[in-house]
């Protein structure tokens, strides 16, 4: 990612010379440049609107007062992500490390040598090598079937993919951090220092001590993620990094429901095709976090292999991002669509929820049904209430509306390996197939910890709009 930026800003750079302009200053522009529209995503214009509950109110709902805030533009998936997108993601993850071990028997499997035919410090995969899943040779076989649980239990007739090793490891900057005053750099001195007020002190860049996240296996091989404090002595000491196990858990659909019978869930929910324009579930904030970094990946590796330039990340949406565009335009609406009723005037039902005590079945599904089954709001977006709850980027505070900026609000908080799990919570919005309908109103704030994976919990992506258009 960070070569991949450095590459973009001196590609713009070299490309906007033109001369000394005569001496007069003219600028240094780029060619003329219109975002490309992302495949399933919506255009949700700039606003402002009021944030919170606007009507009904729930007992202890915990909802803080309602507040005026603005939101930039920004792009929004059309609908939840769907089990077919996710599982794009997992057979990346599935093809990345597949290559990986045959590399390893294999020379075709990997590069070592760029298009000049210089040596590579480090040798990369190659992507064009088809994985032979049908037919590889004795050495293909071994390196193939290490990622499979070979019926060692007698359970299963055939093989199936161990999904413990299916994990993502991504690195980000933390720019919360980096913003700090006490960890600026200080040009006069060259380094890296805090100053102590009212004692003019200032510390060397060894006393100054910053967070940061990392990750790596331990000696039984599970992944271990843990937060340590690190002197601050150079830029790339605000990387953190991340590795997580990225398939949804197909068991919280017994875990969830005590007393039920889900086991066909369990077993085919996310796996078969059937249930592929159905919203994924089971997914963690974390996994969301880790599939919001590849997509990013994915989209601007492609733009800078075919020479366009990079564009803003893929990320979970602000809750105040989420709750905007679940009201379509319509300030202080109850529900995404507008009225004060969970029916039309027909009787028909407007969302995937739980209409009664005991019946889930009413308005047609039983638990999720596939996306987009029931009309849009006004910004186009479909099922901004019911199927799924949805997560958000959003640290979940009691208070949040009440300190939060009126423009571009959001309250982050990066818990530590350490920190209790109070302080894990994330907001979700919108209500899913079990809820009743007051978890359905555009206002509606409850919250799940981040690393927990529900089987009524989705997402879908945002990505900021670059320009003012």
């Amino acid at each position: 990612m960070k070569k991949l930026l450095i590459f973009s800003v001196i590609a713009l750079l070299l490309g906007s010379c033109s001369g000394d302009g005569g001496g007069e200053l003219v600028g240094v522009y780029s060619k003329s440049w219109k975002e490309p529209s992302p495949y399933g995503m919506l255009y949700i214009k700039r606003g402002s609107f009021t944030i919170g509950q606007n009507d009904q109110d729930a007992n202890w709902a915990m909802t803080s007062q309602s507040k005026t805030v603005s939101v930039d533009a920004f792009w929004m998936d059309e609908t939840e992500i769907t089990n077919g997108e996710y599982r794009q993601f997992v057979h990346w993850v599935r093809d990345s490390i597949a290559r990986e071990k045959l590399s390893l028997v294999d020379e075709e499997f990997k590069i070592t040598q760029d298009k000049k035919g210089n040596e590579l410090k480090k040798p990369i995969l190659n992507w064009k090598k088809e994985i032979p899943w049908e037919k590889p040779n004795e050495d293909q076989q071994i390196a193939i079937d290490s990622m499979f649980y070979m019926g060692e239990d007698d359970i299963d007739i055939f093989p199936q993919l161990n999904a413990m090793i299916l994990s993502y490891q991504y690195s980000w900057v933390d720019y919360i951090q980096a913003a700090k005053k006490e960890n600026k750099f200080d040009v006069m001195r060259g380094s890296y220092n805090r100053s102590i007020e009212g004692l003019g002190v200032t510390k060397d860049s060894a006393d100054v001590m910053i967070r940061k996240d990392t990750s790596y296996y331990n000696e039984q091989g599970h992944i271990i993620n843990k937060t340590i404090y690190k002197e601050l002595k150079k830029r790339s000491d605000f990387i953190s990094k991340k590795r997580i196990n990225i398939y949804p858990d197909t068991l919280c659909w017994i875990r969830d429901f005590t007393y039920a019978y889900n086991e066909p869930y369990m077993k085919l929910y996310f796996a078969h095709p059937g249930y592929g324009e159905y919203p994924v579930v089971g997914v963690s904030w974390e996994q969301a976090q880790a599939f919001c970094h590849w997509r990013t990946n994915l989209f601007n590796g492609y733009q800078i292999k075919n020479g366009g330039v990079r564009v803003q990340d893929f990320r979970l949406p602000t809750e105040a991002e989420w709750e905007y565009a679940a009201r379509g335009g319509k300030d202080l609406s109850m529900y995404p669509w507008g009225g004060y009723y969970v029916r039309t005037a027909k009787g028909c039902f407007l969302a995937n929820f739980k209409p009664q005590r005991g019946n889930y079945t009413d308005d047609g599904y039983l638990i999720t049904s596939r996306v987009a089954s029931y009309p849009p709001n006004d910004f186009g977006l479909y099922d901004m209430a019911g199927n799924v709850a949805e997560w958000t980027s959003t640290a979940f505070h009691e208070s949040n509306y009440s300190f939060v900026h009126d423009m571009n609000p959001n309250y982050e908080y990066n818990a530590k390996s350490s920190d209790p799990e109070v302080l894990r919570r994330k907001v979700i919005k919108g209500g899913g197939w079990k809820d009743v309908s007051i978890f359905l109103q555009c206002g509606m704030r409850t919250y799940e910890y981040q690393t927990e994976n529900r089987s009524f919990l989705g997402f879908r992506c945002v990505r900021s709009y670059i320009g003012m258009d």
